[in-house]
């Protein structure tokens, strides 16, 4: 957690600890977990993807994401 106040933080051009989120909380697709993971948009990435969601479900997200 960013010990600094909000105003510094955007002065500075960082993003306020208030407005970040993981967005694993609501719905993700292939393409989002592809994306999360660096990978290039094509069908093997994304059926890795497909796959990795049938194996983990949300977790497949979680993991990736700080």
């Amino acid at each position: 957690m960013n010990a600094e106040p909000d105003s510094t933080s955007e002065r500075e051009g960082v993003t306020p600890d208030r407005l970040l989120h993981s967005g694993a909380e609501g719905e993700f697709n292939a393409e989002d977990l592809v994306l999360a993971s660096g990978r290039d948009v094509n069908p093997k990435n994304l059926a890795w993807a497909e796959r990795r969601m049938a194996e983990k479900g949300k977790a497949a997200l979680d993991e990736l994401l700080p």
